[in-house]
């Protein structure tokens, strides 16, 4: 279906929906911002039209909070900073939308993934994985191949036909089948970071925000129908803990049956009761997005703004009654017999290729220090030195700190200057006094300050900043 908006102004029509402004003098606050040359009627033949694009606003604060954000957004770009930490990179000869994560990048995601295994343990979530590729008949039974199928990579293996997961969904429903479960058993949580593959069109993929291969942080909860709405706040409990780690407000969005979808009207109505009562039972305040859900099932979508002030969309908590259905899964309940377990899929963070993406651009590279890539940079101001650099830099890898020593053949100026671009929490510069009394010169970058500590001062302070990364 295609649907059109019609603005009418005067005898003016414009396939947009509007509204235009019916004459200049309504613009008081407004700024251009481009010009680019533009074909009457897109022909290459017909003359050559100048388009003018600016941007207005009601009142002057407005004009400039926006042109400051802007101006933050170019400073903030995660692409740029990401190759200035030499954090993550793309090659073109490998292939659009396929990021490659370099030491630091990688450190930075290790670090981020141990976050979240470790809070999901301590909520009892057990650790799953599945295998990337799966019969294509498997994908026509869950309704991915009929509703999902364009955005999907499919291939023939020994004249049978594969498709590449998209999703996690099927391989949690396989372990769960694997062996009968019972009442008692319920809720299992099942979590993965699952890597996924998504057919994106290349006009759309930008840098780690828009990818064709990416790492959910995905979970299955299995559960009776009587402890939806405990799930689901369990689950928005734990995403509150996430954002509050990260510095992030949020907003949920309850998105409800789409157009093309599987199931049948009364099974989605129960389900979005399900998330509503959730939601209303704790006064927790949502809003409405017609026909935003899965195919399988409604969500909650988890919206974050950012250092800046804009939004991102990110984690989702979807209930799904269909695919338990369609993959006849089953448990043996209380009275004997066997039913239906509710299926409630759930990211927290979407992907850590987004995720890490956004955070980059909310920190604008200065990362909290337990998720900082490369925490202490040490500088031996001369050959002297470098011994007790090193054996500091030791002392810190010991303690799970990320530690580098430069000690280069160049200025002393021209080092600090090169730790400084790696946006690192701290420098150490390390002279005669220092190796005397064991102790550090320290630049705190996070803190803007300069002051001295003993070598285990610094320590005891360095470990309790890790501390500060647990959920």
């Amino acid at each position: 279906m295609i649907r059109l908006s019609i603005y009418k102004q005067g005898e003016f029509e414009d396939l947009c929906r509007g509204p235009h402004v019916p004459a200049l003098r309504f613009l008081h606050n407004f700024k251009l911002t481009r010009v680019a040359g533009a074909y009457l009627g897109g022909d290459e033949k017909a003359e050559m039209l100048t388009r003018i694009y600016g941007i207005a606003f009601a009142d002057k604060e407005s004009l400039k909070a926006h042109l400051h954000m802007m101006e933050e957004a170019k400073k903030r770009d995660h692409r740029k900073i990401g190759s200035e930490m030499e954090l993550f990179m793309f090659n073109e000869e490998a292939g659009s939308g396929l990021p490659f994560w370099m030491p630091k990048g990688a450190k930075l995601r290790y670090k981020l993934e141990t976050i979240l295994h470790k809070a999901h343990l301590r909520r009892e979530y057990q650790p799953v994985r599945g295998p990337e590729i799966l019969k294509a008949d498997m994908w026509r039974t869950s309704g991915h191949y009929a509703c999902y199928g364009d955005n999907m990579y499919l291939t023939t293996i020994d004249e049978q036909e594969y498709g590449i997961k998209p999703m996690n969904c099927l391989g949690h429903i396989l372990v769960f089948k694997q062996a009968q479960k019972s009442y008692r058993d319920l809720p299992l949580r099942y979590y993965e970071y699952g890597v996924v593959h998504r057919h994106e069109k290349s006009g759309v993929l930008h840098g780690l925000l828009r990818v064709r291969e990416f790492t959910q942080d995905d979970a299955h909860i299995f559960c009776e129908p009587h402890q939806i709405a405990s799930e689901v706040l369990e689950v928005v409990e734990f995403v509150d803990a996430v954002m509050k780690l990260f510095g992030f407000e949020y907003t949920m969005e309850i998105a409800t049956k789409p157009e093309k979808a599987i199931g049948e009207d009364a099974v989605w109505e129960l389900a979005t009761q399900g998330l509503k009562d959730a939601l209303d039972g704790n006064t927790l305040p949502y809003t409405i997005d017609e026909g935003g859900g899965a195919f399988y099932g409604p969500k909650i979508d988890i919206k974050i703004t950012d250092a800046i002030g804009r939004k991102w969309q990110c984690g989702t908590i979807q209930v799904d009654f269909n695919l338990p259905e369609r993959f006849d899964v089953e448990y043996v309940g209380e009275d004997n017999t066997r039913k239906k377990p509710v299926m409630i899929h759930r990211a927290i963070l979407g992907s850590f290729e987004r995720f890490i993406g956004i955070l980059t651009e909310h920190y604008a590279g200065e990362f909290p220090f337990f998720l900082a890539p490369l925490q202490v940079i040490i500088i031996p101001i001369s050959s002297s030195h470098v011994a007790y650099a090193n054996s500091l830099k030791k002392a810190l890898l010991y303690s799970d700190i990320d530690a580098e020593v430069y000690d280069k053949n160049d200025s002393l100026n021209k080092r600090v200057r090169n730790a400084e671009k790696q946006r690192v929490p701290y420098v150490v510069i390390i002279g005669d006094e220092e190796v005397a009394n064991a102790s550090v010169a320290i630049r705190d970058r996070r803190n803007k300050e300069q002051y001295n500590l003993t070598q285990d001062e610094f320590m005891v302070k360095l470990g309790k900043q890790l501390q500060k990364g647990k959920i």
